[in-house]
C-alpha cells in the first residue's frame, strides 16, 4: 500500500509541476500583437472631409489667403467670384498705375486641381494680347506656390495640393460651378 500512496503522490506532484510549467510558459510568452485593420488611405495618410461652399465665403477665403501669401509683393491684386473668376490688379506704368481686369472660366479636374481658362482681359481701355499680359503677371506678380500661369495656353493652372495651408492640410476641387453657386472641395487632413 505504501507504493500506491507513493505513486499517487508522485503523479499528483508531476501534474502540479506540469501545470506550473504551462502557466509559467504562458505568462512569460510575448504578447502577440493584432495587426491594425487595413484601410484605404493614401500614401501620405490623410483623412478626407467633403466641404460644400458658396461664392461669398470662398471670396473671403481666397482674398485672405492671397493677402497673406503676397504680403511683400509691390503689386496688389484680388480675386472676385461672380459668374466667373475675376482678377483685379494694377500694373505700374511710369508713375501711373493701370487698372487690370482678367476674367476666367473655372473647371475642376479629376485629380482635384483647378483650371482657370482665360475669357477676357482689359488694361484700362487698352486691349493687349492675352499671352503677353499673362506672361507679364507671371514674371511680376508674386503668386502662391502651386499656381502656374501658362501664357501660351491662356490659362492659370492651380495645383490644389501644392498650395501651402496651415497644419499641412491639402485641398482638392470637386465641383466649381459659379453660375449655380455649386462649389465643393475635399479637405485632406494628415494623420501621421
Amino acid at each position: 500500500m505504501k507504493n500506491k500512496w507513493k505513486l499517487g503522490f508522485l503523479i499528483l506532484a508531476g501534474i502540479n509541476v506540469l501545470v506550473a510549467i504551462i502557466l509559467l510558459s504562458l505568462v512569460m510568452a510575448p504578447i502577440k500583437d493584432k495587426e491594425p485593420l487595413k484601410t484605404n488611405t493614401s500614401k501620405e495618410d490623410y483623412v478626407s472631409f467633403h466641404v460644400k461652399s458658396n461664392k461669398y465665403d470662398l471670396n473671403r477665403l481666397i482674398n485672405h489667403y492671397l493677402k497673406e501669401e503676397a504680403a511683400d509683393s509691390p503689386i496688389e491684386y484680388k480675386v472676385l467670384l461672380g459668374d466667373e473668376v475675376e482678377l483685379y490688379g494694377t500694373l505700374p506704368f511710369f508713375r501711373e498705375e493701370l487698372k487690370l481686369k482678367l476674367t476666367f472660366e473655372p473647371s475642376a479636374q479629376k485629380n482635384g486641381d483647378l483650371i482657370l481658362k482665360q475669357k477676357s482681359m482689359s488694361v484700362g481701355r487698352l486691349h493687349l494680347p492675352i499671352s503677353y499680359v499673362l506672361n507679364f503677371i507671371s514674371e511680376n506678380y508674386k503668386l502662391p506656390k502651386g499656381v502656374e500661369i501658362r501664357p501660351n495656353d491662356h490659362l492659370v493652372y492651380i495645383h490644389m495640393q501644392q498650395l501651402k495651408l496651415k497644419s499641412d492640410l491639402k485641398i482638392q476641387a470637386n465641383k466649381f460651378n459659379l453660375k449655380k453657386d455649386d462649389i465643393a472641395f475635399t479637405i485632406l487632413v494628415p494623420v501621421k
